[in-house]
């Protein structure tokens, strides 16, 4: 094949996988405002993937680089290697879709890389530094969603004691300017993965000689994980919106606040998180802080299974693949 060709085959997976991203996390934004009734389904999908689109060229790209330059060594990404990750992301994405469970496209596109540069490869070719830090990334947001959680929602309950039921109003209207702010953090995180994947490419295929994410590469990227918000993920919204609790507009609030800022800091530090698991343990830690009989933990027994799972399993797809993508794109 030609580089011409094999590069619009990338970017169609690539693109593929910010679709599915987005579609998988647009119940990260919404669910709480949807079970809360601060808005309507429509409404708030609509608001949170215009949100979801301008993220990017607000945040730069600090998390793009992180995921194209430091996870392995430039001689072991190939062609082969980029679309066997981002085939494996994708396919993981859609098993976890279909059964309900809020799992991590961050954790399935890392784990689509290290497998298949460690096939390809070897192991010594994983850059162990990168990998550090973005485990560090992915596995202490969770833990800062749950603590911030915890004790936003205690410092919130604190305030608003003794208020009439008029604070409702006032948590619903907020509302809007927390998701808001939750889905450019989103946008300026998870689409940076794809704008780095398709700059890889752009790299490994001979298009561009250094690491700099095109603008249109980011437009692109931008609107595929804009339109799969747009479309809502309904399975995984039913479960982050109501399996763990019954959550009001008190809670969609606290936990829509403290995932907007754990997440807001990672981009700008370039720590490509799982939005997922940020906003879960921060919806548990605001339950939590207010009653923890009430927060269905089986529930959440079941995402953390998915989590541990979601790395090995994406890694070992992508290792599959790897030999029959090599063979068609020589």
């Amino acid at each position: 094949m030609s580089a011409l060709t094999l590069l619009i085959i990338l970017i169609v997976l690539a693109l593929v996988f910010d679709f599915l991203n987005g579609f998988h996390d647009s119940a990260n934004i919404v669910a709480t405002m949807i079970s809360s009734r601060a808005m309507t389904a429509r409404a708030a999908l609509t608001l949170v993937a215009i949100a979801e689109f301008a993220g990017p060229f607000i945040l730069g790209v600090a998390v793009a680089k992180t995921v194209g330059t430091e996870v392995a060594l430039p001689q072991a990404i190939t062609i082969a290697v980029v679309m066997a990750a981002l085939l494996s992301a994708s396919l993981w994405n859609l098993v976890t879709w279909y059964f309900g469970i809020p799992s991590s496209s961050s954790h399935a596109l890392i784990g689509g890389i290290l497998g298949a540069v460690a096939f390809s490869s070897g192991i010594e070719a994983i850059r162990m530094a990168g990998v550090w830090k973005v485990a560090l990334a992915l596995f202490i947001s969770p833990l800062l969603g749950f603590v911030a959680g915890l004790l936003l929602m205690l410092l919130t309950l604190f305030l608003v004691q003794g208020a009439t039921p008029k604070a409702n109003v006032f948590f619903k209207q907020v509302q809007i300017p927390t998701a808001v702010g939750l889905a450019l953090s989103h946008g300026g995180n998870d689409a940076q993965k794809t704008m780095g994947v398709i700059t890889l490419g752009l790299l490994v295929l001979g298009f561009q000689q250094d690491f700099v994410v095109p603008w249109w590469v980011i437009l692109l990227s931008a609107t595929a994980m804009a339109a799969g918000t747009a479309t809502g993920g309904w399975r995984i919204i039913h479960t982050l919106g109501g399996k763990f609790y019954r959550i009001r507009p008190i809670h969609s609030f606290a936990s829509q606040l403290t995932s907007g800022l754990v997440v807001l800091g990672a981009s700008l530090l370039g720590g490509p998180v799982s939005t997922t698991q940020v906003v879960s343990s921060a919806i548990l830690g605001v339950g939590a802080a207010q009653r923890r009989s009430q927060v269905r933990w089986g529930v959440m027994t079941d995402i953390l299974v998915a989590w541990l799972l979601t790395i090995p399993a994406a890694a070992i797809v992508a290792a599959l693949l790897y030999f029959p993508l090599k063979f068609l794109t020589e």
